[in-house]
């Protein structure tokens, strides 16, 4: 069955996963390195994992497979996840795919370079309500893909 992982250490669509899983009939297994608000539907799992860096990247990393969801911003994850064959997409509705992760990376760790050579300051945009409303347009076509995959295959 599709699982929807979300690496969910500062995830600011937490709710609406949970919105469009529950629409959908899907388990969410949110996983971060501290605290997370309880669930009380049977379908959400919460994991704590240790607070050694990448804890939470290396334990969706290593379940994520064909046919489940991942919601992350973490590039390194997401490229890990596209090539374990999982559907993914970062907060904003980016679509992480074979196609695009190459290029995702390649960007993600030229900026980490330049803000170490202290070139770039680094600023990310505030998250937006268009964000929001493309990652709500965006899972809930992952869901649907996911969906009509072949038996066996999700």
């Amino acid at each position: 069955m599709t699982t929807i992982y979300v690496d969910a250490d500062a995830c600011p669509v937490k709710d609406e996963v949970m919105r469009v899983a529950e629409r959908n009939g899907l388990p969410v297994i949110l996983v971060a390195n501290s605290g997370l608000r309880p669930s009380r539907d049977p379908m959400v799992r919460n994991v704590i994992v240790g607070a050694s860096f990448d804890a939470a990247d290396d334990w969706i990393a290593e379940r994520a497979g064909t046919g489940d969801i991942v919601v992350t911003a973490d590039v390194p994850l997401a490229e890990r996840c596209v090539h374990a064959g999982a559907l993914v997409t970062g907060p904003t509705g980016r679509i992480f795919d074979a196609a695009n992760i190459g290029m995702a990376r390649a960007m993600r760790d030229l900026g980490q370079h330049l803000r170490e050579t202290g070139e770039s300051k680094g600023y990310n945009a505030a998250f937006s309500a268009r964000d929001r409303s493309q990652f709500l347009q965006t899972l809930h076509r992952l869901c649907g893909q996911a969906k009509s995959l072949p038996k066996g295959m999700a």
